[in-house]
Parts: structure tokens; C-alpha cells; sequence
């Protein structure tokens, strides 16, 4: 057996086992974190297949994504930072029956599709192929909205904080910055 196969393996257990930590897990935070795992050792299996580009955006966007949801979650819920128990799964007889039925009717239609045989050679750089399939001529309106987003979610954040640049020690000002 190879390295890579081992590598594989590896990161397709760890990313099953921390995918069903996220709903066996009592507290928000601990799921958030297993999620985030799940979705790191899924990234992880595109440098198995030399797919670099696309291995750092996954993982990159996924921690981002899951810090941000960290975040958001000690700001505004009740539960302080996620870490009291609760359930993470609702009406779960209903769920286990509509996640096995959508399960069979995907296998059987993955089992009974006619899958075309495969037409050409794979490109050379299968990354940069992508990137242009996705991409295209748009990708600088993809970069200036990148940066709109990230300005976005730093302004939400400033102001979702209670502390304002008026609230010094000291100062008698509410967090409008009206004298009180």
C-alpha cells in the first residue's frame, strides 16, 4: 500500500469521524470545531490528487468561514460561547427518515445511471483548466467582491460590539457617543 493511499484513508476517517462528531456533540462551539476538521481533511484529499489551488481555497475558506461562525456565535447567543449542552438535531425520527430515504433514492440512481465513457485526455493542469472553466474573464470582479465581503464582515463586527470609540474609561458618553 502506498503513502497515498494510506493518506487517504486517513483523512477520509478523520473526516468522517469528526463529520459525525458535529451531531453527536453536545455544544455549538465543539460542533462548530468537528466540522471544521471534517471539512480541513476533506480539503486535504485535494493535494492527494495534485489539485493545490483548489486545496488551499477550501481550506482557507473553510477556516475563515468556521472562525466567523465562532464569532458571530459568542456575540449573539444565549448560550455563552457555545459550550452548554444542547441538541443539535430536531425531530430526529423524521431526519433519520427522510436522510435514508434520500439516501436510497441517491444510490439507486447512482447504481442506474448510464454513465458516459470518458471522451479525451485529462489537461495538463487540471488547476488552471478549473480556474478558467469557473473563472473566466470575471476574475477581477470575483477579487473586488472578495474584498467587499471581508469589509462587510469586519464592519459587522465593529459594530456589533457594545464598545464604540466614545466608550473610554472614564468618559460619559452612552455608546452613541451622547454625552449622559
Amino acid at each position: 500500500m502506498t503513502a497515498q493511499v494510506v493518506a487517504f484513508w486517513t483523512l477520509a476517517a478523520v473526516a468522517v469521524a469528526s463529520g459525525v462528531a458535529v451531531f453527536v456533540t453536545g455544544s455549538m462551539a465543539r460542533a462548530t470545531f468537528a466540522l471544521l476538521a471534517s471539512l480541513l481533511a476533506a480539503g486535504l484529499t485535494f493535494l492527494l490528487i495534485d489539485l493545490q489551488y483548489l486545496s488551499f481555497l477550501i481550506i482557507v475558506m473553510m477556516v475563515m468561514e468556521m472562525l466567523i461562525m465562532a464569532v458571530y456565535m459568542v456575540m449573539y447567543m444565549m448560550n455563552p460561547a457555545g459550550l452548554m449542552p444542547m441538541t443539535m438535531v430536531h425531530n430526529r425520527r423524521g431526519a433519520v427518515l427522510i436522510a435514508s430515504a434520500v439516501f436510497v433514492l441517491l444510490a439507486v440512481g447512482v447504481l442506474l445511471t448510464p454513465w458516459p465513457a470518458r471522451r479525451g485526455a485529462p489537461p495538463p493542469d487540471p488547476t488552471r483548466q478549473l480556474g478558467l472553466s469557473v473563472m473566466g474573464p470575471r476574475m477581477l470582479v470575483m477579487i473586488v467582491i472578495g474584498v467587499a465581503i471581508l469589509a462587510t464582515m469586519v464592519a459587522a463586527i465593529v459594530l456589533a460590539t457594545d464598545r464604540g470609540r466614545y466608550d473610554r474609561s472614564g468618559d460619559e458618553h452612552d455608546r452613541w457617543g451622547r454625552a449622559t
